[in-house]
């Protein structure tokens, strides 16, 4: 896959897992994983950027198997925020493929 396509993808990829559920950066790269091959350090520049920018906040859960977990959680503006990014994500979506119609 384009790295440039995803590039530009993972931020809204993020906040949509996060809608659902709080997760750690581990388990949003795995699951993003399982759809876009991405490094596994990839997720924690967003991350931070997003934290940054109070579209999440954190906190520590202590695990049985090793160091605490920093969980991430979609805040209210995070939360429009994403729906927002969806709807321009499908805006764009849908130019995309009117512009590329005939080669369809």
């Amino acid at each position: 896959m384009n790295a440039q396509f995803k590039k530009g993808v993972l931020e809204l990829c993020v906040l949509s897992q996060l809608v659902s559920k709080d997760k750690y950066g581990y388990e949003l790269t795995e699951v993003i994983s399982e759809k876009l091959s991405i490094a596994s350090g990839t997720l924690y520049p967003i991350l931070r950027k997003l934290k940054v920018e109070g579209y999440v906040e954190t906190y520590l859960v202590e695990s049985e198997f090793g160091p605490a977990r920093k969980y991430y959680h979609l805040t209210d503006l995070g939360l429009r925020h994403q729906q927002e990014v969806v709807r321009q994500w499908k805006s764009f979506v849908e130019a995309v493929h009117d512009l590329n119609k005939e080669e369809l």
